[in-house]
């Protein structure tokens, strides 16, 4: 663009002083030789920057959610869903959709911008004056509005949060609040979040419009002053002169608007890539360690003053914890909301770091490799967990068993004649199955891996009296030789343990045969009274 100026004012003084030398199929070669040049360098510059900025966007995602899905236990504790929503919906939308079609219109318009000023002062250098001052005001105008600007898009980024984790709560729970008739009271919470980020969204807005329209101000300004030049300052410049400088001011004051407002938003769009990379620099969870053979064999575990706690400012969880299982032996694990219970059982899956040490088969489990660790130990948790896919993906992902083993666990279980087949499908989160029945198949598919420690975390607090029964028949019958660790809601389903480990404030307080504990009349024995067992 900038050259083809040059070269038309060039043709239009020659021929207003009747001095052009050149034909005008010499003219019509020139200018399509410029004009075919800079298609060519324009397509080619275009393809290499938007095929950088795929391959860019592509490792930046692909990073996040490689350190999403291996960060340590404690991050997705600390860190709301709506939080990483965000991070994966809006900023790396932003950084998809919008960063880089801003990059290239800031490095084209600098580009351009170097261009036209060396067009410009080799017609006139006193354009180079205003120009610099007009310059000087778009930088300060822009250094004033960037603090601002970023400041509201970091709280734009903050208030839709909620609004993405009030949403996914609420779908989760949508059975509950109906059972509970609280859809009044979410939908004004949900309001509360919606207007919250509307009006910082709309602030966002009008800040952006208001810069805009002080840039066009100055800009209008800008041309009037380089008009007037022309007018009332006597020089002895040529007509294709002042039609040069007169067209590109108006393209200067275009493209320098375009470039502080491109580059404003680059700026405000950075807050997003800083929110991405900041999630791409999350801590992995350590997985090395020793790949043990025929470990465990037996299922005895030893816990030696264990103590947890989730960062350095939080209280201890757990405190010098220690006792002993046996191999094969059947342990109760008991106390109130909040007693440590179920962290008992994260030590042992290594799901956050704690002090102390913790044997299976006289190994330390630090030393054994996540992966193999967790591979060899069941759990059945309170809230049983499906994958969308289908019966055979969720009881054996990697196809380790043949359909013979499979059919088989779901005939311990009761559901061999409910699941029809293999290939029958499960919906998101085992929706078309009931939370009994779901539990059953997470008890299928511990069957089905045959460890020799199993874990059940509550595992039928929100179950029917008759699947409790079946599922405690189920597990005395087939983990009869295993070492089973059962974090207890209904206190009669351990009564029949071999021992009962009574926690409290994150203490072991008692750990010892039910019929010892009830003729102690300690803490388990007032708990057993409570629940009306005695």
């Amino acid at each position: 663009q900038e050259l083809s100026g040059f070269r038309y004012n060039q043709t239009t003084n020659s021929t207003e002083y009747k001095t052009l030398e050149e034909s005008h199929e010499s003219v019509m070669k020139q200018y399509s030789f410029v004009i075919l040049f800079a298609t060519i360098l324009t397509l080619s510059k275009a393809f290499a920057f938007f095929t950088f900025a795929i391959k860019a966007s592509r490792n930046i995602h692909n990073l996040m959610l490689k350190k999403i899905l291996n960060a340590a236990m404690i991050f997705f504790d600390t860190h709301l869903s709506g939080n990483i929503l965000n991070r994966f919906s809006r900023d790396l939308g932003i950084l998809d959709e919008k960063m880089h079609y801003t990059v290239y219109e800031v490095s084209t318009a600098l580009l351009t911008l170097i261009a036209t000023l060396m067009v410009v002062s080799s017609v006139n250098l006193f354009f180079l004056i205003p120009s610099s001052i007009y310059v000087l005001i778009l930088l300060v105008a822009r250094r004033l509005y960037m603090p601002t600007g970023r400041s509201i898009r970091r709280l734009e980024g903050a208030t839709r949060s909620p609004v993405i984790g009030h949403l996914n709560s609420t779908l989760e729970g949508l059975t509950t609040i109906r059972a509970n008739q609280a859809q009044d009271v979410l939908t004004r919470e949900f309001d509360s979040y919606q207007d919250l980020y509307n009006s910082v969204s709309y602030m966002s807005l009008a800040t952006t419009r208001a810069f805009g329209f002080y840039l066009d101000a100055f800009s209008s300004f800008y041309i009037a002053i380089i008009i007037l030049t022309f007018l009332f300052v006597k020089t002895e410049t040529l007509a294709g002169q002042v039609g040069l400088a007169v067209t590109q001011s108006f393209s200067l004051t275009g493209l320098l608007q375009g470039l502080v407002r491109y580059w404003a938003e680059l700026e405000n769009q950075m807050t997003s890539a800083e929110r991405v990379l900041e999630y791409s620099k999350v801590e992995s969870e350590e997985k090395s360690g020793n790949i043990l053979s025929n470990w465990p064999n037996n299922g005895k575990i030893v816990y030696t003053d264990v103590s947890l706690r989730y960062d350095t400012t939080s209280k201890r969880i757990l405190k010098d914890v220690s006792f002993t299982i046996l191999p094969k032996q059947k342990i109760g694990v008991v106390g109130r909301t909040g007693a440590g219970k179920t962290s008992i059982i994260s030590t042992l899956f290594r799901m956050y770091e704690y002090k102390g040490s913790i044997c299976v088969d006289d190994v330390d489990v630090n030393s054994v490799a996540v992966e193999l660790l967790r591979s060899k130990i069941s759990i059945i948790p309170q809230d049983p967990v499906l994958f969308s896919g289908t019966i055979r993906s969720n009881l054996d992902p990697n196809n380790e068993h043949p359909d013979k083993e499979l059919w088989e666990a779901l005939e311990e279980v009761e559901m061999k004649k409910l699941v029809g087949s293999l290939n029958s499908r499960i919906s998101e989160g085992g929706s078309n199955f009931s939370i009994g029945q779901r539990q059953l198949l997470c008890l299928a598919r511990a069957i089905i891996r045959n460890n020799v420690i199993l874990i059940l975390d509550e595992a039928t607090a929100n179950v029917d009296p008759q699947t409790d029964s079946l599922i405690q028949r189920i597990i005395k019958r087939k983990f009869s030789d295993c070492t089973v660790i059962a974090i207890a809601h209904r206190l009669h389903t351990i009564m029949d343990s071999d021992k009962v480990l009574v926690m409290d404030s994150g203490v072991a307080v008692e750990y010892d045969h039910p019929k010892v504990l009830l003729e102690k009349k300690g803490m388990f024995y007032n708990m057993v009274r409570e629940a009306g067992l005695l």
